[in-house]
This record gives C-alpha cells, sequence and structure tokens, in this order.
C-alpha cells in the first residue's frame, strides 16, 4: 500500500466537521424542550375503556409475551362479564400492539405518553385503575385513524415545543 497524497483523509474530516459546525443544532434539551411525537406513536402505556370492555380475554390471547392478566365473573343482572381485575405487566411488554388490533370492541388503546420510567419493576404493573381511559390521558391514533385527525402534528427536528411549567 502506497500513500501517495498525505492528509487528504484529515482534509475530508475537517471539510466534514467544518460544514457541521454552523449547522442549526439538533439537540433537545429534553426536561425543558420536548417534540410531538407521531400521531401513530406505540408509547409505553396502553389505554383500556371500561364502558367498551366486556371482559372476553380476547386481548390476553392474542398478546405474544402473555403480560395480560384478566379475571372476569358473570355478572347475572345483565348476562355479561364483569372485569374484577386487569393488569399489563409493561416491564416485560413489547408494545408490539397485538391486543389492540385483537380487541373486538375497541376498548384497548395504544398511549401517547412514552415517560414511564421507574425505579422498581413493581411500579411497571398497571392495573385496571392506571389504564381507565380519562380526559388526561393521551390516547394514540394507532390503529384508529379517526384519533389521529384530533392529535397535534410531529415535529421531530421541525419546531421545538417548549414546556411551560
Amino acid at each position: 500500500m502506497k500513500f501517495d497524497h498525505f492528509g487528504i483523509g484529515i482534509a475530508k474530516g475537517m471539510a466534514v466537521t467544518l460544514k457541521n459546525l454552523f449547522r442549526r443544532p439538533v439537540t433537545v434539551q429534553y426536561p425543558e424542550q420536548r417534540l410531538n411525537t407521531s400521531r401513530r406513536i406505540r408509547g409505553n402505556e396502553l389505554v383500556w375503556s371500561k364502558e367498551k370492555c366486556t371482559g372476553c380475554a380476547t386481548c390476553a390471547k392474542a398478546c405474544p409475551q402473555g403480560v395480560i392478566n384478566i379475571e372476569t365473573s358473570a355478572n347475572p343482572d345483565n348476562n355479561k362479564y364483569e372485569v374484577k381485575k386487569y393488569e399489563v405487566d409493561t416491564g416485560y411488554c413489547i408494545f408490539c400492539a397485538l391486543c389492540v388490533e385483537a380487541c373486538p370492541f375497541n376498548a384497548l388503546y395504544m398511549g401517547y405518553d412514552y415517560e414511564r420510567a421507574r425505579y422498581r419493576r413493581g411500579e411497571l404493573v398497571q392495573s385496571r385503575d392506571m389504564m381507565t381511559e380519562t380526559p388526561e390521558k393521551h390516547v394514540s391514533g394507532y390503529f384508529f385513524p379517526d384519533r389521529a385527525a384530533s392529535l397535534p402534528l410531529q415535529t421531530l427536528l421541525v419546531e421545538k415545543i417548549t414546556e411551560e411549567e
């Protein structure tokens, strides 16, 4: 191997460095500035609708990891199942959303939030009270295009959203 042009590699590297030196920064100061994610994000939580759920456990059967634990009891008054326990262990969940797609009554949604880091593994188990659909819970547009229309546009690397406290 013969080195005819010594220093060309260094010059190319310096050219790339200088080109990127004057670019707009791409880094976001995370706690202070947040970006709007995709409308169809599969976040780190599930949102469950108590009114729509019939306790058929189709979501638990469709889960490849087996992280959905549902217990029902028969309610003789209205001839339906009553959901006693509904838990999802998000520590083992791979967020494939097969449970959302399998639910025949559209009672399960992917959440929009992705900040669910915890210090203890036991805190990653979502109970039915934590998963119940409320106005504070952000429901993703994944598998539900009608809900996606009402969500904010994605702002990754375009414009930054500053969170006010």
